[in-house]
């Protein structure tokens, strides 16, 4: 395990959940990027491409959906804090030969704490919003491989997966 000698932050001397004080933590600019996909028969992802969902643009909404869930991130994960989010961005890259969708957010704030949470966020829910957008023709889609791609800035410091 990488961080064995690192203890938990969110959890109290009672052994119970807590949110950190970020109080005396200085401001800093923070990015980072995540990225998931969604996997599906190669007719829905045609239809996705071809713009013949009865729904609507597909990767439009799922794009809205996810900036806009990495806006609420503090609002549904408990202990996380709401920070100023200075810029996001989510980017699709279609896999027509793996009938794949992979999802990437990439999101920058100027704040106490990082921004790792919002993008994972994003990528869940922009995978979430594509499901529900086909799941009419296409129940059997899988959302996988959600991860942190890289994280810079704040007292950790930069962090990448390898």
């Amino acid at each position: 395990m990488e961080n064995q000698d690192k203890k938990l932050t969110h959890i109290n001397e009672q052994g119970r959940a807590k949110m950190v004080d970020v109080s005396s933590k200085k401001i800093t600019t923070r990015e980072a990027v995540a990225r998931g996909k969604i996997s599906m028969q190669p007719e829905t992802l045609n239809l996705i491409i071809e713009g013949k969902v009865k729904k609507g643009d597909v990767l439009a909404v799922a794009q809205v959906a996810g900036i806009m869930a990495a806006k609420k991130t503090w609002e549904t994960i408990p202990m996380c804090h709401p920070i100023q989010i200075t810029g996001i961005d989510i980017n699709f890259n279609i896999d027509k030969e793996n009938s794949t969708i992979e999802i990437e957010a990439i999101a920058r704030t100027k704040d106490r704490t990082g921004i790792e949470m919002e993008v994972l966020t994003a990528v869940s829910v922009a995978a979430l919003t594509i499901y529900d957008m086909c799941k009419a023709v296409d129940r059997a889609m899988v959302i996988s491989d959600i991860k942190l791609i890289k994280k810079s800035g704040g007292k950790s410091g930069d962090w990448k997966r390898i």
